[in-house]
Order: C-alpha cells, then structure tokens, then sequence
C-alpha cells in the first residue's frame, strides 16, 4: 500500500476491502500539522486507519510522527488498535458510542465528549488545521467527519460514497441500486438508517459553509474538484 500526496500536508492510502460480498475498499486519510501554533515540530494525525505493513509505516514515519489516531465512527474501527500498539504515544480519538460498542479497544478520549465544545452538530477546532462536526441523524454511525482548511478537503466515512468504474462490475451494479454509482451520495442504506432527518439536514448545511473542493471518502474515487456541489446534490437526493 502507498500513501498517495493530495496536496502539501495531506495524504490517502487504500486496501481491498470486502463488505458483504463486495469489493468495496477502503481509504485511510493522512493530515500533517503543526502540534501546536506556538511549536514548529510537525506531526501527524490519521483518520480511519487501514491495515498497517512496513511499506506504509516506513512512509508514516518518513512524513513525521503519528500523534492521532482517530476512529471516524463505529464501523471503521477495525485497524485502530493495530495502530495505537505501534504508536503508543498516540491519541486514540473515538466517535461517540464507541467504547459503549467496543469497551475492549484501547480508547484514550471520545470525541465528542472530551471538550464542551465537542457536541454533536456543533463545528469545533479538532486539532491544529483541522476541523470536525459530529453527523448526527444517521444511526447508528455516529460519525464525525472533517474539514482541512489548508487543502479545501473535506473528510468523510461512511456519510457518503462514491463508486464508479474503477470497481469491479457487482460493486458497480449494487452501487446503482442503492445509489451511489458515480455520484457523491449516502446510499440506501443510510437512509433506512436514518429516523430523523432534521439533525441530518442541519450537518449537511454546517458542511456547506465549509470552504471545501476536494472530497475524500472512505469508500471510493477521490473527488478533486466540486466537491461542494457534489455533495448538495448527493444530499438534496437523499431528502427528496
């Protein structure tokens, strides 16, 4: 696996990833920053953290060292512990819910719980250069998702999807019945989820005021320009 340069300080790597018969993938995403505004040591924070080889931990620590390591929401939690047994020193960050789910991963602090202003629906400063909401409606993810000002990117999970050609033709076709083929869109799925679509439509707006272009997933092709548009369509679907 390689880590792929999206921009100065941002970084994605993929693995084959097989959900309910399909080859789905699944991408971590890289943010390097400042540890903090008075300190020129850089570090790095990972969110969704795939499975680890040497190849890509050599490549990490080329970068600079791992200082969060963040689960986005309660699915993609999988590799999480993997990589806070290699980097320790780390912050392990959980969405909410999480340590109720899985009380056995090494959890250091829940996202939205650590700080007052870390609540669900509510924009917060997650860390240095990087932003974070928690996407609330959609059970039972409970995903935060984030936004670094620096590249215009936003970040997401499992909040939306983009699968097009480039996977294999049964991806290809359920992708299309459940709505997600080349187009940035949350599928079926997530609507069946979702019990009250006022708590969702209010995420969706706060991320629109986000000044973002690129879109990076953890379930499909990188969107590097229109980002913004793209996802008010996906959305304005989803709540027709």
């Amino acid at each position: 696996m390689t880590l792929q340069q999206l921009d100065r300080d941002l970084w994605a790597a993929e693995q084959p990833l097989r959900y309910m018969g399909l080859n789905i993938r699944a991408r971590m995403t890289v943010v390097r920053s400042l540890l903090s505004t008075e300190s020129p040591q850089v570090v790095l924070t990972v969110v969704s953290p795939i499975e680890m080889t040497e190849s890509l931990r050599g490549q990490l620590n080329q970068l600079g060292p791992v200082a969060n390591i963040i689960a986005p929401n309660c699915y993609h939690h999988f590799f999480v512990a993997d990589f806070k047994a290699l980097y320790p020193q780390a912050t392990f960050w959980a969405a909410p819910g999480l340590a109720v789910k899985k009380p056995e991963l090494p959890i250091d602090k829940t996202i939205d719980k650590e700080k007052a202003e870390f609540v669900p629906g509510l924009v917060s400063i997650f860390f240095n250069g990087l932003m974070t909401l928690g996407f609330d409606g959609i059970e039972p993810f409970n995903e935060c998702v984030f936004f670094h000002a620096a590249s215009r990117t936003l970040i997401l999970t499992d909040a939306a999807f983009h699968l097009d050609s480039s996977f294999p033709w049964l991806t290809q076709l359920v992708a299309r019945v459940i709505g997600s083929y080349q187009r940035l869109s949350p599928s079926l799925l997530e609507k069946i989820a979702t019990v009250d679509k006022t708590p969702v439509k209010q995420a969706v707006q706060q991320i629109l005021d986000w000044d973002f272009d690129r879109v990076v997933m953890a379930h499909g092709s990188i969107i590097e320009t229109d980002g913004k548009e793209a996802f008010r369509k996906g959305y304005e679907k989803f709540f027709s």
